[in-house]
């Protein structure tokens, strides 16, 4: 029997729906919470840069709550970044699975 890590046992937070339309979500300055961002000094994220939009991304799909998710995460730049996030391979599934499920598209895992 395989065991699993730590965080690989942890179940991603995915909600079954979201507020999509909220432009906030890529074009203004946030701080994470303690509970995503738990390591280091606060840092603002530019969520109209790219880079910026990717780790932010990619700490919420890590350890944010399903609220963090719809509060932080537009599905559609979720789509567009896909392959540049760096998420463990568990969170990849279970989104790629999610946006199969719901929005019927097919990304890699």
């Amino acid at each position: 029997m395989e065991r699993l890590s730590r965080a690989e046992a942890q179940v991603p937070a995915i909600p079954e729906s979201f507020d999509d339309g909220d432009r906030l979500k890529t074009s203004s300055l946030v701080v994470l919470p303690p509970h995503i961002r738990w390591s280091g000094l606060e840092r603002r994220y530019d969520l109209s840069v790219r880079r910026d939009r990717a780790r932010v991304y990619e700490q919420v799909l890590r350890e944010g709550t399903e609220e963090d998710v719809r509060k932080f995460i537009d599905v559609d730049e979720l789509i567009d970044l896909w392959d540049e996030l760096v998420i463990p391979r568990h969170v990849r599934r279970a989104w790629a699975d999610w946006l199969e499920d719901h929005r019927g598209i097919v990304v890699s895992c």
